[in-house]
């Protein structure tokens, strides 16, 4: 899922922030530990979990305590046998791959508060507005577009190093809800957009208009579920400094006042 360069990896998301060089890691682990573990979290870990480690109930993988677990040893025996009696199933993986996990998940809490480092919300929220062209796209309460996800509250929803992730590297960071779709009619006609709802029968999608479309896929002869994020990478327009400033300003965006 994560490419061995791609910034999604934790080395490279560490690279982004002001005055943290990609050599640096965490603690005790090693970085090579953790841009592994990165990248077998999304694979193994993230459908239930979520990306931010928060999506199962009374479980949260950053705050560093776990019920079954003290210590790294107990949680690389969780993570190989699982949890008897709970939807934690064993995992079949190699001696690196569970050192690497172990670290990835040890190191969250703290990857999550340096997403923050330095970050000034105030510039961050001109940057979007300005620079970045974020509401050509995105939607903040009642401002912006409706073709890309809204983020009034994105910063209740995602954690900081998801926000971060997701401005350097969206493709590794987009989730299946909101991927693009592309549509040829039976009679020719092509229709784009962001798929909202889908079942058996029908798609729902925004299209590149902000109009609500609503398609039968028995009137389809061809329909593609992308998975390249139409949202640029913004690892090459924004400086560090802007980038932490950015994720700064999402993480107040916590709903409507």
């Amino acid at each position: 899922m994560y490419k061995r360069l791609a910034p999604a990896a934790v080395s490279a998301l560490l690279f982004w922030l002001p005055g943290v060089s990609a050599q640096e890691h965490i603690g005790q682990y090693s970085q090579a530990d953790i841009d592994r573990g990165s990248r077998l979290y999304g694979t193994n870990c993230r459908l239930c979990h979520g990306p931010n480690g928060d999506s199962v109930a009374n479980v949260d993988l950053r705050s560093g305590r776990f019920r079954h677990a003290a210590s790294d040893e107990d949680l690389a025996r969780v993570i190989t046998a699982g949890l008897p009696g709970t939807a934690m199933p064993p995992h079949k993986l190699e001696p690196a791959e569970i050192s690497g996990l172990v670290a990835y998940v040890r190191s969250m809490r703290e990857i999550a508060a340096l997403a923050l480092a330095e970050g000034d919300a105030a510039r961050g929220r001109e940057l979007f507005a300005g620079k970045g062209a974020c509401l050509t796209c995105h939607r903040v309460k009642s401002e912006g577009s409706r073709v890309a996800p809204d983020l009034t509250e994105i910063g209740a929803v995602r954690a900081s190093s998801a926000l971060l992730r997701s401005l350097v590297d969206p493709n590794s960071a987009m989730l299946p809800v909101n991927r693009s779709v592309r549509a040829v009619m039976r009679d020719g006609k092509v229709v784009a957009g962001r798929r909202l709802n889908e079942d058996t029968y029908s798609v729902q999608l925004i299209d590149t208009n902000e109009r609500l479309v609503s398609l039968m896929k028995a009137d389809m002869k061809e329909y593609v579920i992308s998975k390249e994020s139409p949202m640029p990478s913004y690892r090459e327009k924004f400086t560090p400094r802007e980038i932490a400033d950015i994720v700064a300003y999402l993480d107040t965006l916590r709903g409507l006042e």
